[in-house]
């Protein structure tokens, strides 16, 4: 089930998105201001974020620069195309403006998820020396491949999609479920150990850091 975090301030726009939404068959997420957004992108951990750009707080033009690896479709009352193009160079992958028909932000929703999809799903991501190519499972460090199992890879691949979040274990469970049936809650902390120390053998430093009572996310040198 895909996961969005729905920012706005207005309870009344908020809510009818929300039903809208789990109408499809989407899991909803709620921020009801800039300060909050900030706050909750760590552990939501979306796959896509609606965005209105007036909140109280943090402005929606600031939390936009918070929000790294995932697709943010802004909706916003405000039309002038300068400012449009300002936020969709600055890394917004739509833009959306008020009042809006429910069909067109699905119709949107859906195109960015899919899109997500695809370039999760082919390609090459990467994490400072850390190289992952989703076309031929292959991952290495500083070019030198590192063997792991297909377990270890979907998590990999999972941390690797979302590096400045922090992955909750059972997001983890849900998420590489789907490439992978043999990770349960109890062995999810080996799978894990045994992946870090693969990296770790190969990089001489963590890739992977603990976020305690979360999860786990990408570690900065």
């Amino acid at each position: 089930m895909k996961h969005i975090l729905v920012i706005e301030d207005d309870v009344y726009i908020g809510n009818a998105i929300e039903e809208m939404l789990k109408r499809e068959g989407y899991q909803v997420s709620r921020a009801y201001s800039g300060t909050e957004a900030v706050l909750v992108l760590p552990r939501a951990n979306p796959d896509l974020v609606l965005l209105d750009l007036m909140l109280p707080g943090v402005c929606g033009e600031e939390v936009l620069k918070q929000i790294r690896g995932i697709p943010v479709i802004i909706l916003s009352a405000k039309s002038d195309i300068d400012h449009k193009v300002e936020l969709l160079l600055g890394g917004a992958a739509d833009y959306i403006t008020k009042p809006f028909h429910q069909k067109e932000l699905l119709a949107r929703v859906s195109v960015q998820l899919r899109n997500a999809s695809i370039t999760a799903d082919s390609g090459k991501l990467t994490f400072q020396d850390l190289s992952l190519d989703a076309d031929r499972h292959v991952v290495a460090v500083n070019a030198r491949e590192v063997k792991l199992t297909r377990t270890e890879y979907a998590i990999l691949k999972l941390l690797m999609k979302n590096p400045a979040q922090v992955v909750t274990k059972s997001l983890l469970l849900e998420r590489i479920s789907e490439d992978t049936p043999d990770c349960t809650e109890s062995s999810l902390k080996t799978h894990i150990s045994h992946l870090r120390a693969k990296l770790r053998e190969t990089g001489s430093r963590e890739y992977i850091e603990s976020v305690w009572g979360i999860g786990f996310k990408m570690k900065e040198e």
